[in-house]
């Protein structure tokens, strides 16, 4: 018999009518056309046509008929009583008489709708094709919540009838008993012996390590150290022992690989090793195979904060060094002017000279003021030798980092080609134990990659005959190579993830050949260069001419005007003026909110929303735990508030064992996105939100949060921590709802961060234009939104200075455009954009499409110092969107204010974020990043929570105060904001009674204002 894996409750909803009908699926459903009632016309009697009509209608909406037909909620069954006729009063009575559901006249009306509709039952045909549809999916999602939603879905696609629901449980617990059997054949000439005694051999406790090697592979740095850089490398080594690099695991499906490996990072050793073979051995190998990958990509971005950490202390010391060096000047620039006194002295010979500026300086303040020879001319100002001094630091791990990590890159470039031989020479001279750069590898050609400001470094070196000296030199510049390479993307490691060969991030040529025109179409976009960039022209003109109206107008101060030197001066905007009530009615609403604890506001947003149900277990195991859900709640509300598992269960008093397991495996990226994006979906749906926006605008920010511990994600930065922090970035829609959250390091360019969660954003919004501050916005981001059919629209600091751009001769739009004109000061290379135009396309349509992450494209263009023709394209269109977009922000005043009350409302959220984050004050204490990136995600879910609750109790505030008489007009109810929270109680004990919560009818009572 299969485990059960439905509650009663889901059980009892799955097998009757829902309680209530979306108004869009009423329309959409149960509204009958004039052929519909022509055909019901041929049944005789009022209740046979009024029962069929309700088949007819519920079949397409639910995929299923119940028994009951009287149950069909009122407003549908309205709209079908009012198209036939009937009298809504007595709908139910006539229902109640259907005899359509007896015996062979029963059966007769049922074929009669499926043959209308083209539905068909679920005969032995369908059941077939049904298991065949889930075991592809149980190979790809184990759990089976998720696969009883799939069936559904396919079988209404398919136009089938859906069986009992006990049927489809039995089908879909027999989906995953063949799935599993499948994984494990497929899997079978991998595991051949002795690899079934290597995997096994991972859950045995290793003596010299004290635990046991799956353990310690799941065991991440936290910080760049050699011990630790050296222990990564013992771990690749052991996973290249065990044939992890050559594990090919393409035989499962992507999801089925990723559901295995997660299994094996979250399962305690007893479990692994009571589970069956079939079970055991496909997780180890796929945790194996994920493994490699991990380490190697750890292992690569260790080397890179270990080489950075030695750059920022040289940069560090070279700050104090020139700061003294600046004392130093000002001695020397008094000194040089006594001396040039003795010089200018026409009575003082010229062989006197020197006697009389020794007497009168004195050899001590000479010799003090002297500069050393290696200080002179440096183009870094002595950064280099500061950075030669932490070479025997960088020594301590490099040589075994560069021998372990396999490089290679593009190597049409002579410089990539270049740095990949000095590779080579530097690992041969590491394993030979020799010292000496051979001349082959010293030469102008060899030493392409050297950067500018260093070679004058390397060539003083040769020289001067200091070969030792000249290696150091060398052998940094190749270390320092390396780094930019893999960064930028000139060099990658095979088999990494994160540093892979920046082609295979773009789409296959053959796939983008399929879906070129799919992607113009969705983007507006116009495939032919010309044409855009005809487009493109006839906007800049109407932009310009619009900037001109504002500059040559002496009335239009308040928005810009060109200074005395031509320069664009724009004029701050006056706050804006609110309604005179605005105040008022916040006061009143405010006044009338209820009071609510934490706890209780989060089992209720659930009984609206049930995004509990998107938590499921990693491992696709049934929940048999009664207090599941409440060990959710408690876990949610332990991460978003900062409390811990011992926090929790102090103010809770439910077990820490219980919320450690709990949090371990149901709380993750994929469910914890899942269950924001029901709250923002039904925080859209709500008639209030739409007040505040359409959901078409949006905003991100970064929040920093101060780190305790170390950790690789954490970076000093004195303007925000006195040690090191990192930061959240959130999306946050126009209605105060926040659908993308994402941890990145503090001193990332937050422009990185912006694309991804708008491309893939789950949600119902339908978004369409986005802002940021200064910090978010880039020349690419600017091209990438404009190319992807998006509007972007940040806020800019110092915005006059920017350079704007022309499409044309400058003369012809001085001549047009009186003052805007001279302010477009350069040309774009149309020919380069219309050269790189079907490239240009390729790598935005492969980021809106999903083949790649934004942030990891953007972070490599941005990061390449020798960009490609494909980037400077890139930054020539965003010059053009920019130029664009400046003249627009500039001349519209409500633009300006739209974009400012946009970031206003992300300022709101992260009060009410840093508010609920309360506990430790406020320091993330997670290391890891997938860590940290659970805990972000459950404040996100959290606050929407809050945000959710705030506004469906705002519009009953509403509500009443109309009901009392009071008008309360849609223009000020649009200044009232969901993300206060004086009404909720963030601390204290906390209590989950659910059934408390589940036996209370409606929303609870509004306070009565003292």
């Amino acid at each position: 018999m299969p485990v059960r894996y439905l509650s009663d409750p889901e059980l009892a909803r799955l097998s009757s009518w829902p309680d209530e009908i979306a108004d869009e699926d009423a329309v959409t459903y149960f509204t009958l056309s004039a052929d519909d009632l022509a055909w019901l016309a041929g049944f005789n009697r009022q209740h046979n046509r009024l029962g069929v009509a309700v088949q007819l209608s519920t079949l397409p909406w639910l995929g299923w008929i119940p028994d009951d037909l009287a149950g069909c909620p009122p407003t549908a069954l309205d709209r079908l009583a009012q198209a036939l006729g009937v009298a809504p009063d007595t709908s139910s009575a006539l229902l109640a008489g259907y005899g359509g559901w007896q015996g062979r006249t029963r059966r007769e009306h049922r074929a009669q709708v499926l043959a209308r509709l083209g539905w068909r039952l679920c005969a032995a045909g369908e059941r077939k094709l049904l298991d065949e549809f889930l075991l592809a999916r149980a190979l790809e999602h184990d759990a089976p919540g998720v696969l009883l939603r799939l069936a559904c879905d396919w079988l209404r696609a398919e136009r089938i009838v859906r069986p009992p629901v006990d049927s489809l449980t039995r089908r879909v617990a027999t989906a995953r008993d063949a799935a599993r059997a499948e994984t494990y054949h497929r899997l079978g000439p991998l595991l051949q012996p002795p690899r079934p005694m290597q995997l096994d051999g991972l859950l045995d406790v290793d003596p010299d390590l004290g635990l046991t090697r799956l353990a310690w592979l799941r065991r991440g740095a936290t910080v760049a150290t050699p011990e630790l850089l050296k222990a990564e490398l013992d771990k690749l080594e052991f996973l290249r022992r065990h044939g992890a690099e050559h594990l090919d695991l393409s035989r499962l499906p992507v999801g089925r690989r990723r559901m295995l490996a997660e299994i094996g990072r979250r399962s305690t050793n007893q479990a692994l090793q009571r589970a069956a073979v079939d079970r055991r051995h496909p997780i180890l190998l796929a945790t194996l195979a994920e493994t490699h990958v991990e380490v190697l990509d750890e292992l690569v971005q260790l080397l890179d904060q270990a080489l950075a950490g030695a750059d920022s202390r040289a940069r560090h010391e070279l700050s104090h060094r020139l700061v003294d060096r600046a004392k130093a000047e000002v001695d020397r620039g008094r000194l040089l002017d006594e001396i040039l006194d003795v010089l200018a002295d026409p009575n003082i010979a010229d062989e006197q000279a020197g006697r009389v500026v020794r007497q009168r300086v004195g050899m001590q303040r000479l010799i003090a003021a002297r500069r050393p020879p290696e200080d002179r001319g440096q183009r870094d100002h002595g950064h280099f030798d500061l950075l030669a001094a932490r070479y025997k630091y960088l020594r301590t791990f490099t040589p075994v980092v560069i021998a372990a990590l396999p490089l290679t890159g593009n190597t049409a470039s002579p410089s990539v080609t270049a740095l990949l031989t000095a590779v080579e020479v530097l690992r041969g001279l590491n394993a030979a134990a020799r010292t000496a750069v051979p001349d082959e590898a010293t030469t102008p050609a060899a030493t392409v990659f050297v950067p500018a400001r260093w070679r004058g470094y390397l060539d003083a070196a040769r020289g001067q005959g200091r070969g030792a000296t000249y290696r150091h030199y060398w052998e940094l510049s190749v270390l320092y190579g390396v780094q930019a390479g893999l960064r930028s993307g000139d060099l990658w490691v095979p088999g990494s993830r994160r540093y892979t060969d920046p082609s295979t991030l773009l789409l296959p040529p053959d796939r983008w050949a399929g879906q070129r025109d799919d992607f113009c179409a969705v983007t507006g976009t116009d495939p032919n260069p010309s044409r855009q960039l005809e487009r493109l022209e006839a906007e800049l003109h109407a932009a310009v001419a619009a900037l001109e109206t504002v500059l040559a107008d002496p009335g239009a101060e308040g928005l810009a005007r060109l200074g005395d030197d031509g320069e664009l001066i724009v004029s701050p905007l006056p706050a804006e003026q609110l309604p005179a009530e605005t105040d008022t009615l916040a006061h009143a609403t405010s006044a009338r909110l209820p009071r609510v604890q934490l706890p209780t506001l989060l089992i209720e947003v659930d009984q609206l929303t049930r995004f509990s149900e998107e938590f499921t277990h990693a491992g696709g195991a049934q929940p048999r735990n009664p207090d599941l859900t409440r060990n959710l709640y408690a876990s949610l509300i332990a991460y978003a508030c900062n409390l811990g598992y011992a926090g929790m269960a102090d103010a809770s008093g439910i077990s820490e064992d219980a919320l450690a397991w709990t949090s371990q495996w149901y709380l993750r990226q994929e469910t914890l996105r899942a269950a924001n994006t029901r709250l923002v979906n039904a925080h859209h749906a709500h008639p209030l939100a739409a007040l505040w926006g359409g959901g078409t605008l949006s905003s991100s920010d970064g929040q920093r949060f101060p780190q305790r511990g170390h950790s690789l994600t954490a970076r000093a930065l004195s303007r925000y921590f006195l040690d090191e922090g990192t930061t959240t970035y959130t999306h946050v829609s126009d209605q105060h709802s926040t659908y993308g959250t994402k941890v990145i390091p503090t001193t990332w360019r937050e422009a990185v961060a912006v694309l991804d969660e708008i491309f893939g954003n789950p949600t119902d919004l339908p978004l369409g234009e986005h802002t940021v501050d200064t910090a978010g916005q880039t020349l690419a981001t600017f091209a990438i939104f404009h190319l992807a059919g998006l509007q972007f629209c940040p806020r800019i600091r110092d915005i006059g200075r920017l350079q704007l751009y022309r499409l044309g001769t400058a003369s012809e739009w001085r001549a047009r455009y009186a003052h805007a004109g001279r302010l477009l000061g350069q040309p774009i290379q149309t020919q380069l954009i219309a050269d790189h135009w079907d490239d240009l396309l390729r790598l935005v349509a492969s980021m809106k499409f999903g083949h790649t992450t934004a942030s990891l494209l953007i972070a490599k263009l941005h990061a390449s110092s020798r960009q490609s023709t494909l980037a400077i394209a890139l930054h020539e269109y965003g010059r053009l969107i920019r130029t664009l977009y400046v003249c627009r922000y500039v001349a519209d005043e409500e633009l300006r204010r739209r974009v400012r009350r946009q970031l206003n409302k992300g300022e709101s959220l992260h009060a009410l974020r840093r508010d609920l984050f309360f506990a430790h004050q406020g320091h993330v204490r997670r290391r890891h990043l997938d860590d940290q990136i659970d805990q972000a995600l459950c404040l996100t879910l959290v606050t929407n929570a809050c945000v959710l609750w705030t506004t469906t109790y705002l519009g009953d505030t509403i509500d009443a105060l109309r009901a009392d008489g009071i008008e309360v007009s849609d223009e000020t109810a649009a200044h009232l904001t969901p993300a206060q929270h004086d009404h909720i109680n963030f601390y204290g004990t906390y209590s989950f009674d659910i059934d408390a919560e589940l036996r209370r009818d409606g929303h609870r009572p509004l306070r009565i204002p003292a």
